[in-house]
């Protein structure tokens, strides 16, 4: 019982020093992200067309795929109580507000998650990170903050596409199976959607951006330097970005609407 203690304990104080030093870190890529701006602007370009333009075609695939089952299984569900005509009106409210976001910041943690970790993993592999210090320049501003504010631009542009695709998905839907016009589809969908709640719930993927991006360098950047520990690197950064993707919707979702209203922007 006394060894299970310590080991117990050992277990926890290395747990509680490696939190503590990611703190650390996530403070250091805080400060350095603004700078990236200005002094890394060419990397900072590179890393969002890699964030965002490649990876158009996984999210606009998966927005109209889950337009069109969401409206499938909904309307099947709605048409057994006669109220069918309200089916764009709930369906818009719950793609743009949560899932639509979700989706995007899923997708962006399976890719990007791994894509960061390995990359970095492989850099310290190679011993790039070491010369780079060797040579006066801090991994943190050269290769994560760049990486970050990369990740935090594009997560809202891809959420916009991730609504626009699930809702396009859920029009086609309805024009195969359903029996309002497009016209009436747009109208309804519309009737329940506010700017003071479209907004904030686009802008919060910016947090994920932020998560994904340190995280997926610190997992990288933390990696044993062998060839097998970059595959095991992807691994944990898609976990640990998807899971943090998920705690931060859990956090923020209550937190949203408070916040709107004391800003005065509600019913916006």
């Amino acid at each position: 019982m006394r060894i299970d203690a310590l080991t117990l304990l050992e277990t926890a104080a290395m747990a509680l020093k490696g939190l503590a030093r990611f703190i650390g870190f996530g403070a250091r890529v805080s400060l350095a992200t603004p700078g990236a701006v200005f002094r890394r602007a060419d990397e900072v370009v590179r890393q969002f067309e890699r964030v965002a333009t490649q990876s158009l075609l996984i999210v606009v695939g998966a927005g109209l795929s889950v337009g069109l089952v969401a409206w499938f299984q909904v309307h099947r569900l709605l048409a057994s109580t006669g109220a069918e005509s309200a089916l764009p009106s709930f369906l818009a409210i719950a793609l743009v507000v949560e899932l639509g976001p979700l989706l995007a910041g899923l997708l962006a943690a399976g890719r990007m998650g791994a894509g960061l970790a390995a990359e970095l993993a492989s850099m310290s592999l190679s011993e790039e990170i070491d010369a780079r210090i060797a040579l006066g320049s801090d991994p943190v501003s050269s290769l994560v903050a760049p990486r970050t504010l990369a990740c935090a631009l594009a997560l809202p542009l891809l959420t916009i596409l991730v609504d626009a695709s699930a809702l396009l998905g859920a029009l086609a839907a309805e024009s195969l199976a359903g029996g309002l016009t497009p016209g009436l589809f747009w109208r309804r969908s519309l009737v329940f959607l506010k700017l003071s709640d479209v907004l904030p719930a686009t802008l919060k993927t910016a947090v994920f951006g932020l998560l994904i991006g340190v995280i997926g360098c610190w997992t990288g950047l933390n990696a044993e330097r062998s060839a097998e520990e970059v595959g095991h690197a992807a691994t944990r950064g898609v976990v640990r970005t998807t899971l943090a993707v998920f705690a931060a919707s859990a956090v923020m979702a209550p937190l949203i609407p408070p916040a709107v209203a004391a800003l005065g922007l509600e019913g916006f």
